[in-house]
């Protein structure tokens, strides 16, 4: 398989080197408006099949042209969501398959903003699904960790462990500190902001998709392999877009272990309007207050030296088991930062996001998962992938859990 990468950061980077372990990788270009960045990732892994390139993730025609030159078969976005459009658009004119990790931004109702959704998460994208069938490709939207390895996690649990379900619901936490910071997000600080201030969507069989306030219904979850208890609260996510379009279940949640002091730095952005993406002028400069605040911050790909912990992105799932009785598991992935570091040169939380896609390629590369139009992971079979996933060397967990 050819696949163009675009974006050079901390997942674009850990996507080369996990895919430089993988034969059915013919080619990949690394592609970044800075190209050193790409050219430094593609100089460590020292593999002939890889190469750096300059390209503007904004530019639908740069982008588009660029696939068609390489001889694509696949774009995959690895840039912040916000150029979700011009990517998504460049791959449908090129003709490729594409993939993505988080899907197309939303608008909050605007009257209503902690009840109703305006414009959902990936609207753009499921908009255009029809357009996509009928040219033959395949877009496959949300294949990170979270979304991705997640929604897989809810369809393995239909097909497989339950006759009926009551609830899904994503908990993602983490034991991980940083040497040297009290704040330092993990992950791209302007997505953090975006996910995490937005009002945050639920769904439910007789409802349908709706809203309610930020870090709302804060519960304490136990994450396995000595995480241990973590509060997590609601928040905007993907997952709950896309699982209720596949999986039959009766409520689909998200929640996240963010701590008490990261909620309270978010609230204060919030409150001093540095969320904002749009322009204010200083000192006549137009300068957006969220890239100010990503632009202070260190990098997340350069903290994994100062990083220890491990993190956890799972589903947890409760209905009536195959055996008609009450049951509820919670199917999980924990990445050690340490480990991750000396296998991958990559710190845990982006290798995490950046392992998926590459196995889902592999999958699309073998004809295992086929389809066309704008599907989300839960769409395919997820027994392949948990079992192409352990020969990565990243095996999967389910834990039983008390059920009520």
């Amino acid at each position: 398989m050819r696949i163009l990468v675009v974006g050079a950061g901390g997942v674009g980077s850990a996507i080369a080197a996990v895919a430089a372990g993988r034969d059915f990788v013919r080619h990949m270009t690394l592609a970044d408006i800075n190209e050193s960045q790409a050219r430094s990732t593609v100089d460590r892994l020292n593999d002939k099949r890889f190469a750096a390139a300059t390209l503007d993730a904004s530019d639908r025609a740069a982008v588009a042209a660029m696939a068609k030159d390489l001889r694509a078969d696949a774009v995959v976005n690895a840039c912040d969501p916000r150029f979700n459009p011009p990517i998504f658009d460049a791959a449908f004119d090129a003709g490729c398959s594409y993939l993505d990790m988080a899907m197309t931004l939303s608008e909050p109702h605007p009257d209503k903003p902690h009840e109703a959704t305006g414009v959902v998460l990936g609207q753009y994208q499921f908009d255009a699904s029809e357009k996509w069938k009928e040219r033959g490709l395949l877009c496959l939207a949300g294949i990170g960790v979270e979304p991705g390895l997640s929604d897989v996690f809810a369809r393995y649990a239909a097909d497989h462990l339950f006759e009926s379900i009551d609830e899904i619901g994503v908990r993602d936490g983490a034991n991980l500190t940083i040497e040297g910071y009290d704040f330092a997000p993990t992950f791209s600080i302007w997505t953090t902001i975006e996910e995490c201030l937005n009002p945050p969507v639920l769904w439910e069989r007789d409802r349908g998709w709706f809203t309610t306030e930020p870090f709302s219904e804060p519960e304490t979850f136990e994450f396995p392999e000595g995480i241990g208890p973590i509060e997590c609260v609601n928040v905007e996510h993907e997952e709950v877009l896309l699982i209720p379009r596949w999986v039959d279940c009766n409520r689909v949640t998200f929640k996240y272990g963010l701590g008490d002091a990261f909620i309270n730095v978010l609230k204060t952005i919030s409150m001093l309007g540095l969320d904002s993406t749009e322009p204010v002028s200083v000192r006549g400069a137009k300068v957006s207050p969220r890239d100010v605040i990503a632009a202070t911050l260190p990098d997340p790909a350069k903290l994994g030296d100062r990083m220890h912990g491990k993190t956890c992105a799972g589903t947890w799932v409760r209905g009536t088991g195959t055996d008609g009785r009450p049951r509820e598991v919670y199917l999980y992935h924990v990445v050690d930062n340490d480990e991750c570091m000396a296998t991958y040169g990559s710190q845990a939380v982006l290798l995490q996001t950046a392992l998926n896609p590459v196995v889902a390629l592999e999958l699309i590369d073998s004809g295992v998962w086929k389809g066309t139009g704008v599907l989300g992971p839960e769409a395919f079979d997820a027994a392949p992938f948990l079992e192409l996933l352990a020969t990565y060397g990243h095996r999967h967990g389910i834990e039983e859990r008390t059920a009520n």
